[in-house]
């Protein structure tokens, strides 16, 4: 199997469970040293730390809340001590919010899913593009999701906060070209992970239905997509929203 990722050093922020837990095996399965980051769930950050281990890869665990920047500052310092410099960044983590009607949000409520989505965003790219413009190149991949582009009632702070997160990112794809780094968007529809276990199953079915592959994403789907465009064979590729949808979003 051709390796991918050898040589690189990858910190995917919300690494110890559904997609951020996939993308980190997969990245490390073709060759990047990964920094698994996590919050709370230090037990399933280990079993993705002893996964990558046992199949042959380089991994360290870091806790962190993304949301945090002195926090993110000493995540990203430490790693950089144990695995060297970071050329690739996956923004993965999971800012919870409350599924419910807009006449049900405070500001407050709303706020707080801007804020943490925006900030865990800004904090770890603030602390390693200097570095990625320093040395002339650098990866930055956000998982978003469909909903920034075809929202669904009851997500009206998520559909926000990753439609804020796209344009970032574009914005972002737009300045640092020129440095080098490039700058994308994963889009996933309905993937079968922690996050989604409260769905009823009658609604993950008529997603399902409504999919041209007829089927919801795997954590792996997602995976797969981050790894493609972290490759140098997506070398040209930025400022691109890709959705991992199976076909649902067609931008």
């Amino acid at each position: 199997m051709q390796r991918l990722m050898e040589g690189r050093t990858t910190l995917v922020t919300g690494a110890s469970r559904g997609i951020g837990a996939a993308t980190a095996r997969l990245l490390a399965q073709h060759g990047a040293r990964v920094v698994i980051n996590y919050l709370e769930s230090s037990e399933a950050a280990g079993d993705v730390l002893d996964d990558i281990v046992r199949a042959g890869g380089q991994a360290i665990a870091a806790q962190a809340d993304v949301r945090d920047p002195e926090q993110v500052c000493a995540m990203v310092n430490g790693a950089i001590d144990l695995v060297g410099h970071i050329d690739t960044l996956v923004l993965n983590a999971s800012i919870p919010f409350a599924v419910a009607p807009f006449s049900e949000y405070t500001w407050e409520t709303f706020e707080e899913k801007l804020r943490g989505e925006l900030g865990a965003a800004f904090h770890c790219c603030k602390a390693l593009v200097p570095a990625m413009i320093e040395r002339g190149e650098g990866c930055i991949i956000a998982v978003s999701s469909g909903l920034s582009r075809r929202p669904d009632n009851g997500f009206c702070a998520h559909s926000t906060a990753k439609s804020g997160l796209d344009g970032f990112m574009r914005s972002l794809a737009n300045e640092l070209g020129p440095h080098g780094i490039r700058v994308n968007v994963v889009a996933p529809g309905l993937t079968l992970t922690d996050a989604t276990s409260w769905m009823p199953d009658e609604h993950k079915d008529a997603a399902a239905r409504s999919t041209p592959l007829r089927r919801n994403a795997a954590p792996e789907d997602v995976a797969g997509a981050i790894l493609l465009l972290a490759s140098s064979e997506a070398r040209f590729l930025t400022g691109l929203y890709m959705p991992v949808s199976g076909g649902a979003l067609m931008p």
